[in-house]
């Protein structure tokens, strides 16, 4: 049903404005003056229209989380026999906000006569290209609720992959800023007080303590050129990041150092297989799955030589040998791909490749995790007990001195 904004009045006379859902005007007007209100303006309103701009600004953002209760529910509902324009009337009511005013619209859409996949494909920042194209591989197929049912499934996954990723880099990150503010906190107010009291008793500082010292006095004198330059270098690097040279750039880098080449390289890997093998199963020609690719996998290098080797994987109709090229992916999974082309089975193999680098890739990640906090925490105590030790020492050689 649309949505409609309304302007009406209660029984004592205050103005009363709203959003409702209703087959048409007139039942709007119907449920309103059954809710003791007095309508005196209704009009039909779109996806974000109607509202303030102060309301858009604070609505919250779509989540995953909901993609994935509405796609599985979707499914539910069309596995059981209720009709696609039936299940969107069921599913309304299950939302609420800017979303539930999105699936108003693609109900409305459907209503109308369009595809599913049609209207997926207007809300882009909600439905990714690989969600409408599978849709529409669904809609072709007339197997639309397995379509859904695998989509669900590859949503959860990739929501718990990017969870593992986002929790293994929040936690050194974390350290990494409470060591910081601790150093911070100890040399602009404890170091210089215990240093003045220690110059002031004509103490002769150790080389540690005046090290100290002057690290502390440079901190105080020129903390505001130190802040801005340190701004201004994550912006630059964010900007950088940003750029295509610059993403390359860093891919290029994060796949040859020690500690990041196998995570760049697995997470490429998963990301890889299991979208070009979803969108293969579910009947997506080579070329239109790879393009989908090259849009969805986050590692620049692997996307750049597969735009590159594109037009001879979709002549040849074969990609193993092309992946071997990238030094991404290893043997055993080029091999494993390699067989699935022999046999007529690349969308089952390419997937199995998927879901067994994605178990590898949550072992590594939990693998991380575990480790990364005691070294943290080893070279945080390592920091405050050089500065402990370098205020003492005075202390140290004051009680050493003679009439102490």
């Amino acid at each position: 049903m649309p949505l409609y904004r309304y302007d009406s009045f209660n029984r004592r006379g205050k103005k009363v404005t709203g959003t409702i859902d209703a087959a048409s005007v007139q039942t709007a007007k119907q449920i309103l003056q059954g809710q003791g209100l007095l309508p005196v303006k209704i009009e039909e309103i779109g996806v974000g229209e109607g509202l303030s701009w102060f309301s858009l600004l604070f609505e919250r953002k779509i989540e995953v989380k909901t993609i994935i209760i509405f796609t599985k529910q979707l499914a539910v509902l069309l596995k059981s026999g209720v009709p696609l324009l039936e299940a969107f009337e069921l599913m309304v009511e299950q939302f609420e906000g800017k979303f539930k005013r999105i699936l108003i619209n693609i109900k409305e859409g459907i209503k109308a006569g369009e595809s599913l996949a049609s209207q997926l494909n207007k809300y882009p920042r909600v439905f990714s290209n690989v969600y409408v194209q599978l849709v529409k591989a669904g809609e072709a197929s007339g197997k639309l609720h397995m379509i859904l049912e695998r989509l669900t499934e590859y949503l959860e996954k990739a929501e718990e992959t990017r969870k593992r990723v986002k929790k293994a880099m929040s936690y050194p990150i974390f350290m990494i800023s409470f060591s910081f503010l601790v150093v911070v906190a100890l040399l602009r107010f404890l170091v210089p007080r215990i240093t003045e009291m220690f110059v002031k008793m004509g103490t002769e500082l150790p080389g540690p303590t005046l090290f100290l010292k002057i690290l502390s006095d440079f901190l105080i004198e020129n903390y505001l050129i130190l802040l801005g330059s340190l701004l201004a270098i994550v912006a630059l690097f964010l900007y950088w990041k940003s750029t295509p040279s610059g993403k390359y750039k860093l891919d290029e880098l994060l796949l040859k150092l020690p500690m990041t080449s196998y995570f760049s390289k697995t997470k490429a890997v998963v990301q890889f297989s299991k979208t070009l093998g979803m969108l293969l199963e579910s009947g997506v020609n080579l070329s239109e799955a790879l393009e989908i690719v090259c849009n969805i996998v986050d590692n620049s290098v692997l996307v750049r030589q597969l735009e590159e080797a594109k037009d001879k994987i979709i002549k040849e109709g074969k990609i193993s040998k092309y992946l071997k090229e990238t030094g991404i992916f290893p043997n055993i999974a080029i091999y494993m791909i390699a067989t699935g082309e022999q046999s007529g089975q690349l969308a089952k193999m390419l997937l199995t490749v998927g879901s067994d680098y994605e178990v590898s890739l949550a072992e590594l990640t939990d693998s991380l995790v575990a480790k990364i906090g005691p070294v943290m925490t080893i070279i945080t105590g390592a920091i405050i007990a050089f500065i402990a030790i370098s205020i003492f020492l005075p202390i140290m050689d004051m009680g050493n001195m003679p009439g102490f």
